[in-house]
């Protein structure tokens, strides 16, 4: 498997339209729509990123495994990754038949209980939030009835991405997601223009999911692919779901604790202030999650290369990639961060939003974020080795982060600064330093390191 630099550049392109369209659409929610829908439209996006938490795991742990697969493995290890096989190029397709059928048995499952959890519990909270609501109510329920839909069917075929990024296949599915975004930007613009306010947005959700997700299948499974699954039996779906399920549970787990670090602020803030002020963290929080993304990019893009490259025990090749991508998301995130702090306020003034950012507030989720950022990249190079070490301390870190954000709203007077902080200083107790640690010594990582690396090839 081989990732170049054309899938690094096809990654941005994909970042940017995901982005540009955010951002080209942020001046029509925020001058169209009041404060307090912004407000409940932060709510829907943190719930959106708690609806994957649902997937405990599993894609990430299915995208290696596809990966190892199409490297020429012939069998799925619990922890770590069959290393005495002969490459000899030659796919093992009952293994992959089996994992696909794992993949569709795990997520019909989880899809029904994401849907039941929605409805119910989600409901009832969406019902709480709406009480001082001065809006209409009937136009935010059908919005997030037609919410849970999206998301159901999202996460029911979740496994294409998977598949397309597990094969390699950077450049096409990256070219599928501009296509989306495109079309998610269109429909949002027209339908806010329409009068249709959260539900214009939602219903640009289903459209581009639905064309995201119809093209991927057809790209994915070939007529010679489809041909080599109908002539072969499937391996065994328990035993591969037993082989995997170990290290996904585990990284599941983490993610929960990461959610409850990165995500736990919006829930325990609309608790304790109002839509407005959830609006402005909520816009503050989505600003600096867009710059976390695109400082992502240029590592995320070679992760499945980086497990093939650990198969091959190539690891002065991984520690490149890893310099060149921390180095290249540090300095994006700071650039981009900083710009946000200078001249955000400025450009809600001049598109005449009805929303405020808080300046304190900003730069604060900036220094949690770049925290974040770091962890995160260490952690994503330790998960290629298919071993994951830091269930417990994301866990324990998640629990210190909303205990801190109760204890700021009970003693202090913080309101949204407390909200900022908090996770950044749970994260400096441990994780934030700690897995960086971790792959430093791994790859003996040298200052002098981060100068010669760029002169490699």
């Amino acid at each position: 498997m081989k990732i170049t630099r054309t899938d690094v550049i096809w990654n941005y392109l994909a970042t940017f339209f995901k982005i540009s369209s955010s951002v080209l659409l942020l001046p029509f929610i925020l001058h169209k729509l009041p404060a307090e829908d912004v407000g409940i439209w932060s709510i829907f996006a943190s719930i959106a990123a708690l609806v994957f938490l649902i997937d405990f795991g599993f894609n990430s742990s299915f995208s290696r495994n596809v990966t190892y697969i199409f490297s020429g493995v012939k069998s799925l290890q619990k922890d770590g990754h069959e290393i005495n096989f002969q490459a000899d190029g030659q796919i093992n397709y009952s293994l992959f038949k089996g994992l696909l059928s794992s993949m569709r048995w795990f997520y019909s499952r989880v899809s029904l209980v994401l849907f039941c959890l929605l409805a119910t519990i989600g409901t009832l909270y969406i019902n709480r939030l709406l009480q001082n609501y001065h809006g209409v109510k009937l136009d935010v329920y059908i919005a997030w009835f037609l919410f849970i839909s999206i998301n159901t069917y999202n996460l029911y075929t979740l496994y294409y991405d998977a598949l397309l990024e597990g094969r390699g296949l950077i450049k096409i599915s990256k070219q599928i997601i501009i296509l989306g975004h495109v079309i998610y930007l269109l429909v949002s613009v027209i339908a806010i223009y329409a009068g249709f306010g959260l539900i214009a947005l939602v219903l640009a959700q289903l459209v581009s999911i639905i064309i995201i997700r119809t093209i991927s299948q057809r790209i994915f499974f070939t007529r010679e692919l489809k041909a080599e699954l109908n002539n072969c039996e499937a391996e065994d779906r328990k035993g591969i779901l037993k082989a995997i399920y170990p290290n996904a549970v585990k990284y599941g787990i983490t993610s929960f604790g990461g959610f409850m670090i990165q995500k736990s602020s919006i829930f325990i803030g609309s608790m304790y202030l109002t839509l407005p002020a959830i609006a402005s963290f909520g816009i503050t929080k989505q600003m600096m999650d867009i710059m976390v993304a695109i400082a992502n990019i240029s590592l995320s893009t070679f992760l499945p290369q980086i497990a093939f490259l650990r198969v091959e025990n190539n690891y002065e090749r991984i520690k490149v990639i890893y310099v060149r991508g921390v180095l290249v998301a540090n300095c994006i995130f700071i650039l981009a961060s900083l710009a946000i702090i200078f001249f955000g306020s400025t450009i809600l003034h001049i598109i005449k939003s009805n929303t405020d950012l808080n300046q304190n507030v900003l730069l604060a989720v900036a220094v949690s974020s770049l925290i974040g950022l770091n962890s995160g990249i260490s952690g994503a190079i330790i998960s290629t080795k298919n071993h994951i070490p830091f269930v417990k301390p994301s866990l324990l870190s998640g629990a210190g982060t909303i205990i801190l954000l109760l204890a700021f709203f009970k003693f202090t007077n913080l309101g949204l600064l407390g909200m900022a902080i908090a996770p950044g200083l749970i994260d400096l107790c441990y994780q934030g330093w700690k897995w960086p640690w971790e792959v430093i010594k791994e790859f003996n990582l040298k200052f002098a390191d981060f100068f010669k690396v760029f002169k490699s090839t």
